[in-house]
């Protein structure tokens, strides 16, 4: 089972450290919370921008010095930015840790957002965009954010619009990161086989010396949801379809039996109802998924599939068939114990990744302020009962509730 050491530092930053033996490699990274939904309609797609500039340059670095720092050793360094959170990370061998530690600092706290690099990497957007809009999978899920989410932020494509992206200057970069940095809401986490004393004395050394900042700006809380059913036209072949709705935030207590329920209906597992409904008996898709994404007030659940136009309708009354039937119809006791069985497995093989972990522990101490051991989270699944998750999709899976959205060839109908 991991351990963990969880530090403060005196600006506030938190350190978050596992220590485990059978690895060479030590994985770490600095978490904001900061995200797409921090944004604009004026500014909407800075925060991913700023992920892309922080490996342009800084005040003792150009771009080439950055990205050979740790490649040059075989490690790695990345970054992503979604709905709420940027993630700066390295993964390399142990005997480097101090130089990724001393590297992301440098990248998250000290970019300067050269003049010449921000015409350049508003290319590369310009066709990350691009690429995008030509994927309907990943495009289906942009639209579905802002069929639920309407104009509110979180409805808001990660990437930014053209038309802002195109405006960017220096001083919106330096304005957006001074308003939103908070240093009581960053997270450095840091597993592999080296000692939590080591990992907190090179964090006060690098990161002890960030000023405390507060954050000036406050996030906007979603509400007054109201479910729609849109089609759009793309020039695709297959059919796409997603329907879901807002979902239990990450302080919900529902939270748990939502997963479990989201998880029976169109999880991972081939053996899932939609899987086995659309699939398995009709062979109306390749593939069908149920997702849910919890956020600091609100969350989203959505299910997804691409099917042939002249299925489409069939296909949506199957899965609302799914959903009623969890709605009206307890698990019995074989069912509840094969869905808890199920999801303990999958929780632990998603512990065994160093990787994973990491994350995890930044994103529960942002979340919560404190770690879940993976055996309190095991013993929330085994207490889970059939009434409580029947209570839950009684709520969360009427189809007065859902928002549809139908993305369909140009040449039909």
């Amino acid at each position: 089972m991991r351990k963990f050491t969880v530090h403060t530092l005196s600006n506030g930053i938190r350190v978050a450290h596992s220590r485990v033996s059978a690895t060479r490699i030590v994985h770490c990274g600095i978490m904001l919370d900061v995200g797409s939904r921090d944004e604009n309609t004026e500014n909407q797609g800075i925060a991913h921008f700023w992920e892309h500039m922080a490996f342009k340059g800084t005040r003792k670095r150009k771009s080439f010095h950055i990205l050979n720092r740790l490649e040059s050793l075989g490690g790695e360094l990345n970054a992503f930015t979604d709905k709420e959170r940027i993630l700066f990370y390295a993964s390399l061998r142990d005997e480097y840790m101090e130089r990724a530690i001393e590297l992301l600092t440098d990248i998250t706290f000290d970019s300067i957002f050269p003049k010449h690099q921000i015409e350049k990497e508003r290319q590369v957007i310009l066709e990350e965009m691009s690429m995008y809009d030509d994927d309907p999978d990943d495009s289906l899920q942009d639209e579905f954010d802002a069929v639920v989410f309407g104009d509110h932020p979180l409805g808001m494509n990660i990437l930014g619009r053209q038309e802002t992206v195109r405006t960017f200057r220096r001083r919106d970069f330096t304005e957006f990161v001074r308003s939103h940095m908070d240093t009581s809401r960053i997270v450095f986490s840091c597993v592999g086989n080296v000692p939590s004393e080591l990992v907190i004395r090179l964090a006060e050394k690098y990161l002890g010396r960030i000023p405390k900042m507060k954050a000036r700006q406050r996030r906007k809380k979603f509400t007054g949801y109201k479910p729609r059913i849109v089609e759009l036209k793309r020039p695709i072949k297959q059919a796409r379809v997603a329907i879901g709705r807002p979902a239990y935030s990450i302080k919900d207590n529902r939270r748990g039996a939502f997963f479990m329920l989201t998880n029976i209906l169109g999880g991972q597992g081939m053996n899932s109802r939609l899987n086995m409904a659309l699939r398995e008996k009709y062979g109306f898709v390749y593939s069908v998924g149920a997702n849910y994404v919890p956020y600091t007030d609100t969350g989203l659940f959505n299910i997804t599939f691409g099917t042939d136009p002249a299925q489409v309708e069939r296909s949506i009354e199957l899965v609302d068939q799914e959903m009623a039937k969890l709605r009206r119809e307890p698990l019995g006791k074989m069912q509840l114990t094969a869905a808890k069985e199920q999801m303990l497995g999958q929780f632990a093989m998603a512990a065994e990744s160093h990787m994973g972990f990491m994350m995890q522990m930044a994103r529960n101490l942002l979340d919560s302020g404190d770690i879940l051991p993976l055996n309190d989270l095991f013993k929330e699944i085994k207490d889970m009962s059939a009434e409580r998750l029947q209570e839950v999709a009684y709520n969360m899976f009427r189809e007065s509730r859902m928002s549809y959205l139908t993305m369909v060839p140009e040449t039909e109908g």
